[in-house]
């Protein structure tokens, strides 16, 4: 989200093909126990050469309630969690058949929430490389890379933060369930 608030606008790809072990499907909170991945269950078959627009999310599992109740637990006692709580329960009550869709909705109720207001637009093609005036994070913000150290920004309030430290690179619901309203000055 940080990227997002730092440029003047930003285009969301939605032409390349679909990248397992990615932040597509997956995020990180804080838990009682240190960092806890939260993945979305997709459709395996031919994933790796669908474009993300076509990944359908597999609700054959019980992923919805489990990531609910993993949140629920790690935020509950945080500043903001029940401020926020029902504008996030539906993603983990209704179904959205795919996963770019539900990806999109939750990007862009977190940047309503917190006061990040960039346009954001979506691709109409893929494009493999784009000129210097771009500012070009698709292979960049990934699990399995580190991130820039521009990205790194200042520490704030973490709720298990006495128990195992800071730790940076969590889903930006960490931020918006302990930080709130000023949680855009850590952007």
């Amino acid at each position: 989200m940080s990227v997002i608030y730092r440029a003047e606008s930003s285009k969301i790809e939605q032409c390349e093909n679909y990248q397992k072990q990615s932040y597509r499907s997956r995020c990180h909170i804080y838990s009682a126990n240190g960092p806890l991945p939260l993945i979305i269950p997709v459709e395996r078959a031919g994933t790796h050469s669908l474009p993300v627009r076509e990944i359908r999310i597999d609700y054959s599992r019980k992923w919805q309630q489990q990531h609910w109740r993993a949140i629920v637990s790690a935020y509950r006692m945080s500043p903001f969690f029940e401020y926020y709580e029902d504008d996030f329960s539906p993603f983990y009550l209704n179904e959205e058949p795919l996963l770019f869709d539900y990806n999109l909705k939750l990007t862009m109720l977190l940047a309503n929430l917190l006061g990040i207001n960039r346009d954001i637009e979506l691709t109409s093609v893929y494009q493999k490389e784009y000129d210097d005036s771009v500012s070009d994070f698709r292979e960049i913000i990934h699990p399995k890379r580190e991130n820039l150290s521009e990205m790194k920004n200042g520490q704030y309030h973490q709720v298990f933060a006495h128990k195992s430290g800071f730790i940076p690179n969590l889903s930006s619901l960490d931020l918006l369930f302990n930080e709130g309203p000023d949680s855009i000055s850590y952007l």
